[in-house]
């Protein structure tokens, strides 16, 4: 996804000694994205190479996805006193070392040894990712105040290429390793991240102090604030319930193998991908509000299509309506919260972001629950109901601007 469509832009130190300036050290900085995003997409994923698509345990599943959650939201309150104490470059080096780690952890792991270490380890991988998305918010902001349109694009293509990536590998090894090898080979790329940060240099800036949570409590005074972060916790669900279940639904449903289930969710990733990419250069063009209604029609529509379709071209079809669909409905809701919040400060959008994303891996939690009383269809159930909670909430917005408006006339 795309995270930073507005990142923060504290007020600049100049750079202490002969070390690379702020610019230069927000470009080492931006391509650990990739490692965010196949962190985050990692679980999804590896549930059919842990047998989760021949299993009815799905509450454990479930139970996999909170564990991944309570870690990212531990994340908000360890991120900001380890960037303070150590700074940035400890604080990337030890967020890479921290996955790397905990997916060798998790290969020890795998079905059927005891589920109580996948669950330490999913915790351990979700708390590295809230560290080095912390990180990553305080490191590009220089970049991104030189440049925003390209900063943006960039981090958001390279996040959802990770999460691609982690797709990919798991459908291209598949039947050519064992999953404890598969997960090895993941945990190389957040190892070499790692190492290359204790190779390169990054600029000493100071982390400014971070506004206290009473503090940004106060920036939600009005409706449309209110509903705008409800927006985003609601987009967030519906799109990590894609990513989460999509693989394990397909194979159940549809008796897809888990290959090629796996190669259609990375189709969902690239159609979230290159639709993000492709909405860039529309939205100066289009109404906002009518990209966000259609948008939202469409992922309602691809989901329909998902639980209705019996046949792999249903499937792509569906795929890419969903994809098509949520595609400019993160970024343009991290726009509008941009747009109504004051705040500037990188900790703020850190905290929007590990807290919708906590409320996003909650979402395919529940799918977990609910398929273990109901059945597999209940997988796509869910994003089809949150489609619909955020088509309510866009009409909401909407009709909260035009009574903002009515109002502003009548004091006139």
């Amino acid at each position: 996804m795309i995270l930073l469509a507005h990142a923060a832009q504290p007020a600049l130190e100049p750079a202490h000694g002969n070390g690379p300036s702020p610019e230069e050290s927000a470009r080492r900085v931006l391509p650990a994205f990739l490692v965010l995003g196949l962190l985050f997409g990692f679980l999804g994923a590896v549930l059919p190479a842990w047998g989760y698509h021949l299993s009815e345990d799905f509450i454990t599943a479930g139970d996999y996805f909170f564990s991944l959650g309570v870690g990212i939201l531990l994340s908000v309150v360890t991120a900001r006193p380890l960037l303070a104490w150590k700074g940035l470059r400890f604080a990337l080096i030890g967020a890479c070392s921290l996955a790397c780690g905990s997916l060798l952890f998790l290969a020890l792991f795998c079905p059927p040894a005891a589920v109580w270490g996948r669950f330490l380890g999913l915790g351990f991988l979700g708390l590295s990712a809230g560290l080095l998305n912390s990180a990553l918010f305080h490191g590009i902001w220089p970049l991104y105040r030189r440049d925003p349109a390209a900063s943006v694009n960039l981090a958001g293509a390279l996040f959802g290429l990770g999460c691609l990536m982690a797709a990919l590998l798991v459908a291209g090894t598949y039947y050519a390793y064992t999953v404890p090898s598969i997960l090895i080979l993941t945990a190389l790329v957040p190892g070499f991240f790692a190492l290359s940060f204790t190779r390169g240099r990054l600029s000493s800036e100071a982390v400014p102090e971070a506004p206290r949570i009473a503090d940004l409590l106060r920036e939600f005074k009005s409706p449309g604030a209110i509903l705008l972060a409800f927006l985003l916790l609601a987009q967030s669900a519906n799109e990590w319930a894609i990513a989460g279940w999509l693989a394990v639904f397909l194979i159940r449903r549809l008796g897809l193998s888990p290959e090629t289930s796996l190669l259609m969710l990375g189709i969902f990733w690239s159609a979230l991908l290159v639709g993000r990419l492709a909405a860039k250069p529309l939205l100066p063009h289009w109404s906002h509000g009518r990209l966000l209604l259609g948008a939202a029609f469409l992922a309602l529509f691809g989901c329909l299509v998902l639980s209705m379709t019996n046949n792999t071209s249903g499937v792509v079809a569906g795929v890419l309506f969903v994809g098509a669909g949520f595609a400019p409905l993160y970024p343009l809701t991290i726009e509008k919260i941009g747009g109504r919040f004051p705040s500037s400060h990188p900790g703020f959008y850190n905290r929007i972001f590990s807290f919708s994303m906590t409320a996003g891996f909650l979402a395919p939690c529940l799918i977990g629950y609910l398929a273990q009383a109901w059945g597999i269809r209940i997988m796509m159930a869910i994003p089809a109901i949150g489609s619909c909670l955020v088509f309510f909430i866009l009409l909401l917005l909407a009709l909260e601007a035009r009574l903002k408006g009515w109002l502003a006339i009548e004091k006139v």
